[in-house]
């Protein structure tokens, strides 16, 4: 009997695959609009709340909200008057201006900052600053420039100052003229009382713009 016995591997089965219906086992992942715009709304609140919670939110203490409405309301109480006054002034002096075709340049709007600036530098050191702690920005210097200005030329007439009132104010107030420094006093004098003219030219004018002007309020300051 021949030792070497050839062994033979079993034949394999093919192996089981169970026929299945595709369309059975097919799942529908179509989501319905709705859902989407829902899923899309709530995403675009979460964002407006967190990239724009400065526009709603003015502070929060202890994790409790204080609104800028609120804010807004108690400045309303308190300032609201007096800025809408002055905004109505404004636009009355303006529109005044306009209708006399008086335009303020920019060379003279520049002239004048750079007085502003020359005067502030001592105790603020640069305009900036000074801006900065009353509150104001550079724009809201220019539109204070040209309003005055405006009223400058629109009471222009009536800003005349003559030898006789600088005389009789130093008289008045007992002013030391030092020699040698008369024109220095007389200019600084005429200058002061120029403001003082214009201040009174100017208060009178608005007065008079707005008792023709129609003027209609909306809320109670």
């Amino acid at each position: 009997m021949d030792n070497n016995i050839m062994q033979t591997e079993a034949p394999k089965m093919p192996e089981y695959r169970p026929q299945t219906d595709e369309k059975a086992i097919k799942i529908n992942l179509k989501i319905p609009w709705t859902t989407i715009i829902i899923i899309v709304a709530v995403i675009v609140v979460v964002l407006l709340v967190y990239l724009g919670r400065g526009l709603v939110i003015a502070a929060t203490v202890n994790g409790s909200p204080i609104s800028r409405s609120a804010v807004i309301q108690q400045l309303e109480k308190s300032y609201g008057k007096t800025t809408l006054d002055s905004m109505i002034t404004e636009k009355l002096v303006n529109d005044a201006a306009r209708a006399k075709h008086i335009v303020i340049t920019n060379d003279v709007i520049n002239a004048e900052i750079k007085t502003t600036e020359d005067q502030v530098k001592a105790k603020y050191g640069t305009l900036a600053a000074a801006l900065a702690a009353n509150g104001m920005t550079m724009n809201d210097l220019k539109a204070n420039i040209i309003l005055h200005k405006e009223m400058e030329q629109l009471v222009a007439d009536k800003l005349n100052v003559t030898d006789q009132e600088i005389a009789q104010y130093i008289k008045d107030n007992k002013v030391s003229v030092p020699k040698g420094q008369e024109a220095t006093i007389n200019a600084q004098i005429k200058t002061q009382l120029q403001a003082s003219k214009l201040n009174d030219a100017g208060n009178a004018m608005v007065s008079a713009l707005r008792s023709q002007a129609k003027i209609h309020y909306f809320g109670n300051y």
